[in-house]
This record gives C-alpha cells, structure tokens and sequence, in this order.
C-alpha cells in the first residue's frame, strides 16, 4: 500500500478517533462483547487491518450516510455487519465508484500522488448489500451503546449517533462547522431546520460533547441551535450569501464571519423552502 498511514488517539477509555489517509475521522466504540465502527473513510488504504489492531472483538459498522468519505471503507467487511440509511442509495452508488474516488483525489493534496487505485482502493458494493439503519436503531455493544437517529439534510439519508453511556453525539456530516447542504443530495433548508428540531427535542438533554467527522473531530455543544438559528436567518433572507465553490459546483455561505468549531451552513440560494 502506497497511501499514508492512519493516525489514532483516544476520545475515552472505550473511543478512539481513527484519521484517515484522506482526511476524514472514523470513531470505534468497543464494549463487552463486540465494537461498532462509526463511519468508514474513503476506502483509500484499509482500515480494518488497524481495526483488528485496537479490538479483538466482533466489529459492526454503522455509517453516518453515503457520501465517499464516510462510506466506502465498508466494502472491508463483511456486508451484513455493516448498517446504513438505505435513503442514501442516490449518492452512495455513485460515489462507491472508482472513477468518483479518483475525481476526489487531488482533495488529498501532494498526497494524492502516492495513491494507486489498483492497490489502494477497496472494492466497489452496492448499497444494497448492506443493512438498512432505520431511525431509532440501537446497538447494545456490552456496557456501552449507540443509538441512531436519522437527520435529513447534508443528505437525505444522513444519520446522527448517540453514546449514551458517554453522553457524546457524533453528529457526522450532518450539523458541523461547515454544514453542505448546497448540492443536489442535500434537502431544502427548511426540511433540514425541521430535521434539526426534532434532534434537539430527542436529544439535547443526552449529551454534553459533541463529535464531528472532520478537522480535529470537535465542535461547540450548542452547535444545532446554531445551525437551526442560522436556517432561519436563510430563510429570512438575512443571512450572508458569500460564494463558494466545491468541486466545480457553487454555493453561498451563510455565515462569513463564523469562529471555528461553531456552525455555518453552504447553502442553495434557490432550494430554501419546500
């Protein structure tokens, strides 16, 4: 393997946060009997080895949603341990593909041009493989769990983990420092304001930390309130329209002015309601 290795560091005596090659963090909860892995990375470069490395026991995967950088590690074990929101069979199937991975490469930076995809990428499956996650899923790992919920937005899909033995939310992609909620995978602001309303009334008297998937894997607590305030600054036409773009497609970011580990939202100036 030609890819650069993954890093680790311990959240807590049961969590470790796993940095991947390309970026994006992964987090293996272990209990008693057997550890969930929350998110898979890019599948550029294998994770599983290092898996088997930090626990003995039986590993389930459980994937936030479908886009390339959360989902495509997966494909390293075995489909029916691995739970994710069939919702996103839209995005996932496209971005499972090899040709999709090697558009996303120069994200990487210098980096990238150690990675072969004939040796460096794990293999292609459909979404359809896996198991569904439905909302209110829990799994009883032994003396800790994880319980999903599902919070349309970032993609139709997109789920959030709850610890509750740690009082942690692991909101993935769907509510952090720079939310994406611009393209065509991602839901109106308004449904996804609804999505975060409904996770505030579910959970916010469940936890005290909250995780995200990128940067150093930290954001504030208050986070979805912030989120929710600035959907309906959106909405009201209020908010800050400075143009960004991602991979060729542009968006308008709603908050310019944002500290770090805060919420912001990248959002469709022409898909708000509805």
């Amino acid at each position: 393997m030609s890819v650069p290795a993954f890093h680790t560091e311990p959240v807590s005596d049961r969590i470790t946060r796993i940095y991947a090659p390309s970026g994006e963090l992964m987090y293996l909860v272990e209990g008693d009997r057997q550890a969930a892995l929350l998110d898979s990375g890019s599948g550029i470069g294998f994770v599983r080895p290092l898996i088997e490395q930090l626990t003995q026991k039986p590993v389930i995967v459980l994937l936030t949603h479908g886009h390339v950088d959360h989902a495509m590690g997966a494909s390293e074990f075995p489909p029916e341990n691995v739970y994710i929101s069939q919702t996103d069979a839209y995005t996932y199937n496209e971005h499972k593909t090899f040709a999709f991975r090697m558009s996303c490469l120069p994200m990487m930076g210098p980096e990238s041009e150690k990675v072969d995809p004939e040796t460096d990428f794990t293999p292609e499956v459909p979404i359809s493989a896996y198991q569904d996650l439905p909302d209110g899923a829990s799994f009883d790992l032994g003396g800790i769990s994880v319980e999903a919920y599902a919070c349309p937005g970032h993609t139709k899909g997109s789920m959030v983990m709850l610890i509750p033995e740690e009082r942690r939310l692991l909101l993935g992609d769907a509510c952090n420092p720079f939310t994406f909620l611009f393209d065509t995978y991602s839901t109106s602001i308004e449904t996804y304001q609804a999505s975060l309303r409904r996770i505030q009334a579910l959970l916010a008297t469940r936890y005290d930390t909250v995780l995200v998937s990128h940067g150093d894997g930290t954001a504030a607590p208050g986070i979805i309130q912030e989120n929710i305030d600035l959907c309906q600054r959106i909405l009201d036409g209020t908010a800050d329209r400075e143009p960004m773009e991602f991979l060729g497609r542009p968006g308008r970011i709603a908050n310019a002015k944002a500290e770090p580990g805060h919420g912001n939202i990248v959002y469709n100036p022409n898909f708000i309601r509805g």
